[in-house]
């Protein structure tokens, strides 16, 4: 591991603690997960640096599905997230899963899955979902969401080990880090890299075909005051008419008669 991470569970504001540090905190059985208390929860996250390939994935998806429900924060989410955080250059998941060879069916690699993980968790505390929190839940929503509130504290630990796979030579990797790294950047302390994050944003869009990918960067541009004009091809354009179209109509059936009043369901 890199010098750079604390070994207490208590790091600076850019720092991480050591994830063995996070697995022996006595505190997992008083946080809440989705289905309950994570008492047992240590034991998932320790298996996603196993050697076996199997055994790895099967463990990421079990710790994440426990901490991950219908885009809620749970209290174990964060220690989750700063375990992801702080193994994401660890051997196990940083160089095993792109050793691949022709007669091993394609796979899709730990490290690539904990980005995309990552990348959700960030924007279910980005500054919209905050903001729609205060606004359509009840006002003091925000100041009261104790989970919310602390992922969002830690998002210059978090970007600091995001921010190192934006060099990574798998173009899937970097195309993940990048995405997780937009939300992550909406603190104030990391802003100053969006400039950054911008010409990455530009390399992805020559590159990559993936919708939602592409959806993301030219979103983030967007909102950093950037000309998506020239940035967007055919398929990207047709997929926002196509999404502010559908925006339209839900807000139009909730809006109709003041509760949705159609015996159809909404068209989402």
């Amino acid at each position: 591991m890199t010098n750079r991470r604390s070994r207490t569970g208590n790091p600076r504001p850019h720092e991480l603690p050591h994830y063995q540090a996070l697995l022996d905190d006595p505190a997992w059985a008083s946080l809440a997960t989705a289905c309950g208390t994570g008492e047992a929860l240590p034991t998932a996250p320790a298996s996603i640096l196993n050697p076996d390939p199997a055994v790895r994935a099967a463990a990421t998806d079990n710790a994440l599905r426990q901490v991950t429900h219908q885009n809620t924060l749970y209290g174990a989410t964060v220690p989750v997230a700063l375990f992801v955080a702080a193994i994401l250059d660890h051997p196990a998941i940083a160089t095993v899963d792109f050793g691949r060879d022709a007669d091993t069916p394609p796979h899709h690699p730990t490290l690539v899955r904990l980005l995309e993980w990552l990348s959700d968790t960030a924007y279910d505390a980005d500054d919209e979902c905050a903001a729609i929190s205060e606004r359509h839940v009840s006002e003091g929503f925000f100041q009261e969401d104790r989970e919310m509130r602390a992922f969002r504290d830690l998002r210059p630990a978090i970007f600091s080990a995001v921010h190192a796979l934006l060099g990574h030579d798998n173009t899937d990797v970097h195309d993940a880090a990048l995405v997780a790294a937009i939300p992550l950047a909406e603190h104030p302390a990391i802003t100053a890299h969006r400039a950054e994050l911008a010409d990455h944003v530009r390399c992805l869009l020559a590159t990559s075909t993936d919708r939602h990918n592409r959806d993301r960067v030219l979103d983030a541009m967007k909102a950093w005051g950037h000309d998506i004009t020239d940035l967007g091809n055919a398929d990207d354009i047709a997929a926002r008419q196509r999404y502010a179209r559908l925006k339209a109509e839900r807000e139009s059936w909730w809006a109709a008669d003041g509760t949705g009043g159609y015996s159809e369901d909404p068209p989402f």
